[in-house]
């Protein structure tokens, strides 16, 4: 029998049962849309984190002083940042990189004084894909060049310290050589990150005030943060730009900068992966069921057609064919069942702030969640979820279709 004569008697076969069939396609395609469902807010929600977190912090891969990660004191910078980020700017991977200086500083109002960190920044290199508190200005305004003079504020920080737009802060820090130093700004601006312990910590500089306070160089700084076009890049692109620019400076990436992100990133994908398997042993397992219960209810048909000449590879073929059928069928199926919800996901999401604010999981690592789920898969991931559908409704043949390739004719015939 021809190859495409196997295809349609294998299609009849399928549809003898139709409610087998049916109860098989849309196990398929539940599981199938719990996969990519599971995947796609991993995907989305931890992109969205990283990205969140590289612009809170310091790029998806920091350039710094090699010492600076054990200690990360004032005095280890990386002078001629220009020269540097002119290198980095130039890799095919790097969307953009700016001068950053952060630190600890002690900063004191007529009211109190609490400790913080600051970061120093130049307005003209950032924008709202390097820096997150563009968009968390609720008071006040942020600076316009690199050499504005002021200081900017966390809200709950600016609660703490009694200061209101206008109100003199002194802040305390620690020179390139070590020396104690004080200056005064006024506050000019109050923002909200959306990280409790964040808004409770947080000083914003421009990065030229800090520079003349510490006796900077105007090309230094502690960090060049580097913001990659898809943050899934950042180990390869780190790997490229230490040979560029030579063991005078260390190129971390964002998760050694930040490992608490990295473990939690890690436990969750982790757990997820975990139960994507068990939701497709459990869809499998739903395949081979059908599959071999089709077989074995066919054991007297398929003696005789093996006494009528066909052969036990063909049968098997015809077993194999069935398999093949269901996981196209299923396809299909999880696609159309998958598409509406997905949509919506992706474009509107659900909003999820009253969630957040019960259980008071809106941070992790000094970076806040967004409230608003929303769904994303790399293309990569769905085309991993397809394939192993199709593998594992084949592997759920493959039994079954042995066992046809097997019967006994006499015996089978016999068989009431």
């Amino acid at each position: 029998m021809t190859g495409f004569k196997l295809i349609a008697l294998a299609w009849r076969n399928l549809w003898r049962q139709r409610r087998r069939t049916v109860l098989t396609l849309v196990s398929i395609a539940f599981g199938g849309f719990l996969a990519v469902m599971m995947t796609a807010m991993q995907d989305r929600s931890f992109a969205d984190f990283i990205d969140t977190a590289a612009r809170l912090g310091a790029g998806h891969v920091t350039v710094q002083h090699p010492e600076y990660q054990d200690s990360p004191t004032l005095t280890r910078t990386v002078e001629k940042s220009d020269a540097k980020r002119a290198t980095v700017d130039a890799d095919k991977a790097v969307h953009t990189s700016v001068d950053r200086t952060s630190g600890q500083t002690m900063l004191s109002t007529a009211s109190d004084s609490f400790g913080a960190i600051f970061i120093a920044y130049d307005p003209a290199m950032e924008d709202e894909n390097t820096f997150e508190f563009t968009d968390g200005l609720i008071e006040g305004t942020l600076f316009a060049t690199a050499s504005d003079d002021g200081i900017i504020l966390g809200k709950t920080l600016a609660e703490n310290l009694g200061a209101e737009i206008g109100d003199k802060v002194v802040f305390t820090m620690t020179d390139r050589h070590g020396e104690i130093i004080t200056d005064m700004e006024r506050l000019v601006g109050i923002v909200s990150t959306g990280a409790p312990s964040l808004d409770a910590a947080l000083c914003l500089l421009s990065i030229n005030t800090v520079r003349k306070s510490l006796g900077y160089d105007p090309t230094e700084s502690t960090q060049v943060a580097i913001f990659l076009e898809d943050g899934r890049g950042s180990l390869a692109a780190a790997e490229r730009l230490r040979t560029q620019l030579g063991p005078e400076v260390a190129v971390l990436t964002w998760d050694q900068i930040q490992p608490e992100i990295r473990g939690f990133i890690a436990m969750k994908v982790g757990g997820g992966i975990a139960m994507e398997i068990i939701i497709g042993i459990l869809v499998a397992a739903g395949i081979f069921n059908t599959i071999f219960m089709s077989v074995m209810e066919r054991n007297r048909e398929f003696g005789i057609m093996m006494a009528i000449g066909y052969s036990p590879a063909q049968l098997f073929s015809l077993v194999m064919i069935e398999s093949g059928l269901l996981a196209f069928m299923g396809l299909i199926a999880g696609v159309a069942v998958t598409a509406g919800p997905y949509y919506y996901l992706s474009t509107t999401g659900i909003d999820l702030s009253e969630v957040y604010a019960q259980s008071g999981a809106v941070e992790i690592g000094g970076v806040g969640f967004d409230t608003t789920l929303h769904i994303g898969i790399f293309p990569e991931n769905a085309m991993i979820i397809a394939a192993a559908i199709v593998v594992a409704t084949i592997l759920a043949g493959i039994y079954p279709a042995w066992k046809a390739g097997r019967v006994n004719p006499v015996e089978s015939i016999n068989t009431l």
